[in-house]
Formats: structure tokens, sequence, C-alpha cells
């Protein structure tokens, strides 16, 4: 193979000024050992920071991934086990990182979690089908993980 070969070419360039989309996260499928969720929403935020663009990213966890929002005692209470949330730095930095983070209330009511069980930041809404229409409705692209 000669050197050009070996090289990935972009065909399709892109590049945006102004991001608003919202990620509907169902369940969690992997890549490797990390939900392909958390990796698609690194993925946009590091190309966001390239583009300097305005953005607004909004992932909402909801039925068999809610789970991911707990601090590390509901988390091991939820889950029984004992290591924590495997998945609280990642969520955390995306946070840092401008993307706001929301739990399903439908799927807290399910499992009984309240507000003090999240990690610290994220907030409850009514229900995702609802936030996520709402968004929708607002100009956001609905991006949905399962």
């Amino acid at each position: 193979m000669s050197p050009t070969e070996k090289e990935l070419h972009i065909d399709i360039p892109v590049k945006l000024s102004d991001v608003k989309v919202v990620f509907s996260i169902a369940s969690l499928s992997f890549e490797g050992d990390l939900p392909a969720s958390i990796f698609h929403l690194q993925l946009i935020v590091n190309d966001i920071a390239d583009w300097n663009a305005k953005s607004q990213v909004v992932a909402v966890f909801h039925t068999n991934a809610g789970h991911v929002t707990l601090h590390d005692a509901a988390y091991n209470k939820d889950r029984n086990i004992v290591t924590g949330n495997p998945y609280r730095d990642l969520v955390g930095d995306l946070m840092k990182r401008g993307v706001h983070v929301e739990l399903c209330g439908a799927t807290a009511k399910v499992h009984h979690w309240r507000n003090a069980d999240l990690i610290p930041g994220i907030k409850i809404n009514t229900d995702a089908m609802a936030r996520t229409t709402q968004l929708v409705q607002e100009g956001f692209v609905k991006i949905s993980e399962s």
C-alpha cells in the first residue's frame, strides 16, 4: 500500500457554527467498555470545540440507562454492587464541557430515585418523551441512542 492509501481522506467535511442536539439515551450499547452514547457525546463535544461553534447539547437518560445518572451510593444500591458508578467521571466531564444531563422523571419514579440520588448538577425532567418533544419543537436535532 502506498502512503496515500493508508491515510484517511474525509470526503464530506462538516463544520457547523451552531449545534442544537438532544441525545435520547434509553439503554447502553458499548464501543468496547465505553457506552456508545457517551462516546458519541464526547465526539460531538470535541467537534464543537474544534469548530468553535455555539452549542446546546442535552443528554436525556431514561428507561434502561437511567442508572448512569446516579451518584455512587445510589448506584451501588440500585445495581446491588459496591464499586460505585463507573460512568460518574465520564458524565461529570461532559457536564464540565457544557452538556446538560437530565434524567427522565418517569424513570426516576419507577425506580424510586430522588434528586438527592443523582450526580450533582443533573436535573430531572417531567419525562423523556415530553422533554425530547419540547426540544425538537425548539429546533434541536434528536439523536436516539439505545
